[in-house]
């Protein structure tokens, strides 16, 4: 079918409203524009409205905190709808007035010019799983700071822990040994404690709950798959598997690796060529997982027996992708830090860029 039979629906929504804007083929103006309610009557009448308009329809709105019921109900409808990532979306330099009309027109042009970058919409369980390995990711980083803050109360009033390894029995039992006089302290030692044995159970249980979900027939094969790489368990396996979902359908490594951000920016003219820090204009949450895998590679290429054992019910070629992994990581990890002196932080990004190669080409291997 021809563009200008298509039917092109740019949408800015937000938890109240959707702002809609419709071009006819290559029509400069939109030949409409509404606003219709969120909620399931708004929705069904913008069905109705999209479905009496003549020729094919596709819908495109930003992916952003109203998720993707709107997608999935005109997609269950027969009208195709995109849902596409907001920090790749093109901004012109200039353009300093922002609204929801101005943004649903924006994105019906660039939609239609084929400018946007489309993003995989997962379906209800797919999205369940990812709000678990986020979940625990939330609580992971509310025991951090709560237990930062309980360090930097201690640390105003005096008691500095000089032993290097925190947060063991230990101690605990030296932070359980202090007392203050003051009632007013007593009860912020207190609560600070019970805020962090909080965060501690949380944590636990949304490790257990992922643990089951791992062992499920539906991820425990591709959870062992990746768990054959070091640094990789079952925490991170999962989110690899909730955030990525079907690695295939990247038609090459570089795809799945600029789908993190761990590709380096660059701004050249001419001769001169000019890379500079990673975009990060990608998904976080995978980033963050496979920067903490890489640093396991700092350590000798030799697998232990855990990895050893990890890797021994899984095919050839897995094994063969992993212990390729084992050496090339490694040794370019020490060949920035040693040769080239570059920060083991710089070394460990640079490694997890490398690291998701490995991960894709593991992910070809699913059956």
């Amino acid at each position: 079918m021809e563009n200008h039979s298509i039917v092109w629906v740019g949408m800015d929504t937000d938890a109240k409203k959707n702002e809609v804007a419709v071009y006819r083929g290559w029509e400069t103006e939109p030949a409409a524009e509404w606003s219709s309610s969120m909620d399931g009557t708004g929705i069904r009448k913008l069905i109705q409205r999209l479905k009496r308009e003549p020729g094919e329809v596709r819908c495109v709105y930003e992916a952003g905190p109203c998720g993707y019921p709107l997608a999935r109900k005109l997609r269950q409808a027969g009208i195709r709808c995109d849902v596409i990532a907001p920090s790749l979306t093109p901004r012109k330099p200039g353009d300093r007035v922002k609204t929801n009309r101005r943004d649903a027109r924006n994105l019906g042009r660039l939609y239609r010019a084929g400018e946007l970058t489309v993003i995989e919409v997962p379906n209800e369980r797919q999205e369940a799983v990812r709000d678990l390995t986020r979940a625990r990711e939330d609580v992971r980083e509310d025991l951090t700071r709560r237990q930062h803050r309980l360090s930097r109360f201690l640390l105003r009033h005096g008691y500095t822990y000089e032993k290097r390894d925190k947060w063991t029995l230990q101690h605990w039992a030296w932070i359980r040994h202090i007392a203050f006089e003051d009632s007013n302290l007593k009860v912020v030692l207190e609560e600070s404690i019970r805020a962090v044995e909080q965060s501690q159970e949380q944590l636990k249980s949304y490790d257990a709950r992922i643990e089951e979900v791992a062992a499920e027939p539906e991820y425990a094969k591709k959870v062992g798959r990746y768990q054959a790489l070091r640094g990789i368990k079952t925490i991170t396996a999962m989110t690899i598997v909730a955030e990525a979902a079907d690695l295939r359908r990247y038609a090459t490594a570089p795809q799945f690796m600029g789908s993190t951000g761990l590709v380096p920016s660059e701004h050249s003219t001419g001769d001169h060529e000019r890379r500079g820090k990673i975009t990060k204009t990608g998904n976080a949450h995978l980033r963050r997982v496979l920067v903490e895998a890489a640093w396991h590679y700092r350590h000798r290429s030799i697998p232990g027996r855990t990895v050893k054992k990890r890797r021994a019910d899984q095919s050839a070629a897995v094994v063969t992708i992993a212990e390729r992994a084992d050496q090339r990581l490694c040794r370019k990890f020490h060949k920035l830090v040693d040769r080239y002196n570059k920060k083991p932080t710089i070394a460990a990004v640079a490694v997890a860029r490398e690291l998701a190669g490995f991960i894709w080409a593991i992910g070809q291997q699913q059956e």
